[in-house]
């Protein structure tokens, strides 16, 4: 019979006990005093909310919290959720009190502070970084229709805030252009809006040029602005068909108003007399106010300008069918006579009454579209249809002028592109308008026939003098 012995413990048992109290006596010593490492690694967490360190104290307290080499120690708690919310918390932290990563108002004095309007910047923006509540910002608005235009704002336009030292608002005072000033100042009542205007001298300045390619290309070149290039195609627009006569080697001249503010240019004002030769023949015009404050345009010898009406009523539009009585039509496909001139354009452009006169259709008809019919005086009517919608204002029954927008380009009844169908009516029948004699206006009343040839004669010599120093400076 086999007996299994027990192997005897390598050590005694009371060895045993005594390590085992040796052991739990080191581990309580090691956690009250840690060693220099383990201190090393040591992170503090603030959990102090409701007091907001300031921006000096939360660097001392970061220069006291982590030592120089912090950087190269792991963070027992880095892979932790918990140590990453901490973490992001921490840098968003850092990044909004960076004044570089904010558009912060810029204080001259205590109770003054300045603000540069930057993109996406409103009016409640501009108060909330002035320190101003919602109802002050309400209580300035309401306090007139003018101040309201205190909300069109433009990018690069300075606020001027005076605020008391409780940073109530006293006043407030913003530039919008070199002319205009505005502000807004607490009185008893309330606030009180002020608009201010410089008035700026006027020079008149002088433009030539040459069409090579277009009218706009060539006006740009000679440094004629944009919209003194319309006004002009718009003096001359009686007389000649911008759209269709213009052709290359054609000239114009222009003495026009430039507006000066301290020695800048801030804008131009009227075109005070001009001349375009248009295929070899020329033709003048001369702005001249009358003793009642109306002004218009006539040629050099005082004879009006403006006609009874226009050649066109589309600026720059394109001629795309003419008038004719057998022309077979796009989408009928039959022949039928076209009893007008059609003028493609892009939708939207402008449609302008011919003449003077009054509105007696605006509304559907049938295969037109959108139509307006208006008739001038007893023996004229024009209709101009197809349109994509009609202008403010414009209904049966409204008078209307020369020149005025009456709708826009479209392309609703029977139509196959955005374009309008113009057409003319005398007496009830229907005419070609481009074959149609110019009908003249009154000349230059008597009364003031002299007092214009002494306006006007100096005005043409200028360009003769112009056009021949800018014609030798030009000289190969």
């Amino acid at each position: 019979m086999t007996h299994l012995l027990k192997k005897a413990p390598p050590y005694p048992k009371g060895h045993l006990l005594a390590a085992s109290g040796i052991a739990a006596l080191l581990s309580l010593t090691l956690l009250i005093f840690p060693s220099g490492e383990v201190e090393a690694k040591k992170t503090f967490i603030s959990l102090e909310l409701d007091k907001p360190s300031t921006p000096n104290e939360a660097s001392t307290v970061q220069s006291l919290s982590f030592s120089d080499d912090s950087d190269s120690h792991t963070s027992p708690f880095a892979d932790s959720p918990q140590a990453t919310r901490i973490s992001n918390a921490t840098q968003a932290d850092q990044r909004n009190d960076n004044p570089l990563n904010q558009t912060k108002p810029v204080t001259l004095d205590s109770g003054k502070v300045t603000i540069n309007t930057v993109k996406g910047d409103t009016l409640s923006t501009i108060f909330n970084k002035a320190g101003l509540s919602a109802d002050t910002l309400h209580d300035a608005l309401s306090s007139s229709k003018e101040a309201r235009k205190l909300s069109q704002l433009k990018v690069g336009q300075i606020f001027e805030f005076d605020l008391t030292n409780s940073g109530e608002l006293i006043e407030l005072r913003s530039k919008i252009s070199s002319l205009e000033s505005v502000s807004l100042k607490r009185s008893e009542k309330g606030f009180t809006f002020k608009r201010d205007l410089v008035k700026p001298a006027i020079r008149s300045k002088y433009a030539y040029g040459v069409i090579n390619s277009s009218l706009f290309v060539s006006a740009k070149n000679a440094g004629l602005p944009y919209g003194l290039t319309l006004d002009m195609a718009n003096v001359f627009g009686y007389d000649i068909d911008f759209a269709q006569d213009i052709v290359k080697g054609d000239q114009f001249e222009v003495i026009y108003e430039e507006k000066v503010v301290e020695g800048k240019v801030v804008g131009t004002g009227n075109i005070l007399a001009a001349r375009f030769t248009n295929r070899g023949k020329a033709y003048t015009a001369v702005r001249f106010t009358n003793k009642q404050g109306s002004s218009s345009y006539y040629n050099a010898q005082g004879m009006s300008l403006r006609k009874a009406f226009l050649r066109t009523p589309v600026d720059f539009a394109r001629i795309s069918s003419r008038f004719s009585s057998g022309r077979r039509h796009p989408i009928l496909n039959k022949i039928r006579a076209h009893q007008g001139v059609d003028y493609a354009a892009p939708r939207g452009t402008p449609i302008r009454a011919a003449g003077d006169g009054k509105v007696i259709l605006a509304g559907r008809k049938g295969g037109y579209g959108n139509t307006v019919i208006l008739r001038h005086g007893n023996s004229y009517q024009t209709l101009y249809a197809h349109m994509n919608g009609f202008a403010k204002g414009i209904r049966n029954g409204t008078p209307v002028k020369q020149g005025q927008v009456i709708g826009y380009i479209g392309t609703t009844g029977l139509s196959t592109g955005p374009h309008l169908h113009y057409e003319f009516q005398i007496n009830g029948r229907h005419v070609d308008p481009l074959a149609q004699k110019k009908l003249m206006a009154d000349p230059i009343a008597s009364a003031d026939k002299a007092k214009f040839i002494k306006m006007s004669q100096p005005l043409m010599a200028r360009m003769d003098q112009e056009k021949s120093t800018a014609l030798a400076v030009n000289r190969p």
